[in-house]
């Protein structure tokens, strides 16, 4: 399709452009700490901002990064995007899971141990009487 600009005009325009806005939006973050946009810092036009709504748009954008990290696995072990493989799902289920991947053992195996990690602490815990012991990030 052809486009009134060629691609390196189009790429060039658009450096510059992303170069004045973040150039803007620094400067509005070093005067005030806070993101924004176009000279309101910080952006807040609904009025929402709290420290509740900061919790959970962190929590929302990590359950983002979640989500995508699953693509990007899914898209690895079968070849397919996530509605292709929904499809393959809903079609046949029983036969198109993680479990009949050609990782179905690993995920197995680590689902065990995600499993068993709690009450092998809880016993831990229970055998030692529940005394804290230092945080020792390498146990030697």
């Amino acid at each position: 399709k052809e486009y009134f600009l060629d691609t390196k005009t189009l790429l060039v325009v658009e450096i510059v452009v992303m170069a004045v806005l973040e150039a803007a939006r620094l400067e509005g973050f070093k005067k005030t700490g806070e993101c924004g946009v176009l000279g309101s810092f910080p952006f807040d036009p609904l009025g929402m901002k709290s420290e509740e709504m900061k919790v959970k748009e962190v929590k929302n954008g990590r359950l983002a990064m979640l989500a995508f990290l699953g693509f990007c696995s899914q898209a690895a072990v079968t070849g397919m995007g996530p509605i292709e493989g929904l499809k393959a799902h809903i079609a046949d289920p029983f036969h198109n899971n993680i479990y009949t991947s050609k990782v179905g053992n690993e995920f197995l195996l680590a689902v065990i141990v995600a499993s068993a990690w709690p009450m092998y602490i809880a016993g831990k815990n229970a055998i030692s009487g529940g005394e804290d012991e230092e945080f020792r990030p390498i146990p030697w």
